[in-house]
């Protein structure tokens, strides 16, 4: 059985991209997060230490992204990805989505992103 816990809407300020603009000033970015993981023993404990902290996969992954300035979003997702799989056993799988929605683009959009999904091997 796969479970989810789900952190939509992470607001970090970070200086990834290819302008020279974008690695001076920075601009804000967001991120959501699914993790898989089987969470059929936290469910009948209650105990935080039987689940994955929500507190700590956001410290990981503000980490993660903010403290290495990455040229394209697609290597900053990957290094969030890398880093959650890495730091908790429990994760089978991270989908990470990073938003953009400030992204130095000639034209008028919602928004922009990657989505990334990475397994644990």
């Amino acid at each position: 059985m796969t479970d989810t816990i789900f952190i939509r809407g992470l607001v970090i300020h970070a200086r990834h991209g290819v302008m020279e603009h974008e690695t001076e000033v920075g601009q804000r970015f967001v991120i959501d997060l699914e993790l898989s993981s089987d969470l059929s023993e936290s469910s009948r404990t209650d105990r935080l230490a039987d689940t994955v902290s929500y507190s700590d996969v956001v410290a990981t992954a503000t980490a993660a992204f903010k403290d290495t300035n990455y040229r394209l979003l697609e290597r900053a997702a990957g290094a969030v990805a890398d880093a959650i799989l890495k730091a908790f056993a429990r994760i089978g799988a991270v989908k990470v989505t990073v938003h953009k929605p400030h992204a130095p683009i000639a034209a008028i959009f919602d928004d922009v992103g990657v989505v990334l999904t990475r397994t644990r091997q």
